[in-house]
């Protein structure tokens, strides 16, 4: 009676709590009521919780693009729980208007006893790539398909996986650790799926290993 998953009955409780609750929670033993989150919740919602987490983004536009990001994530996955929102809004803060690469698209094929085959789609400086490897599982195949077209010559120093949530549709949080030079960076990526996951802490690992002022240099020379 108190947990609201219906856009519509999200909306009307934010607005008015007594349009779909005749009683109080708190007057039958419950702390408050619940706004489960979900395919069906309203940026309203979405933007309350934010509040309610403590995370205030600087702009409209800031809460709009995380909760595109939210809708995307809400298509795969039945209920979206707290931990989820914070990592969504921490990949999404973790862009830059400087980022050379951005994630599109993987498709990957594991068989027993056989090498893993990935494609991995993803743009790079505004140019769409498309690159396939084999390797020792997919995220090791993954991993290979990008340096392919990358050539980052970065060493990985650390690759991680937790699971953001306790159910068995939980995101994936992979953190990719990366040296180059001398220089060491980290990188996130988060999704139901790990090796997308993977994907995304790569790029992510190497957007903060290269400036602008890098990758004009590179294009001088070799591949970057």
């Amino acid at each position: 009676a108190f947990a609201h998953a219906s856009g519509i009955h999200q909306d009307g409780v934010l607005k008015a709590r007594d349009t779909y609750e005749i009683l109080r929670a708190e007057d039958v033993g419950w702390a408050a009521n619940k706004i489960v989150l979900g395919k069906l919740s309203g940026r309203n919602a979405f933007k309350q919780r934010l509040h309610e987490l403590g995370v205030e983004l600087d702009s409209e536009a800031a809460i709009n693009t995380a909760f595109a990001g939210f809708k995307e994530l809400a298509d795969r996955k039945s209920e979206i729980f707290d931990e989820d929102i914070l990592a969504l809004v921490q990949m999404e803060g973790a862009k830059t208007p400087d980022d050379l690469f951005a994630f599109v698209s993987l498709s990957q094929h594991s068989e027993t006893g056989e090498p893993s085959h990935a494609e991995v789609v993803f743009q790079h400086a505004g140019r769409e790539v498309k690159a396939c490897a084999q390797g020792n599982g997919p995220v090791d195949a993954c991993f290979k398909a990008i340096e392919s077209q990358v050539n980052s010559g970065a060493e990985m120093l650390l690759f991680s996986i937790n699971a953001i949530s306790g159910s068995t549709e939980s995101q994936g949080e992979v953190t990719v650790r990366l040296q180059r030079a001398g220089r060491v960076v980290n990188g996130v990526g988060a999704d139901p799926d790990i090796v997308v996951a993977s994907a995304r802490g790569y790029l992510n690992a190497l957007n903060r290993l290269y400036t602008q002022s890098d990758f004009v240099v590179a294009q001088d020379g070799a591949a970057i």
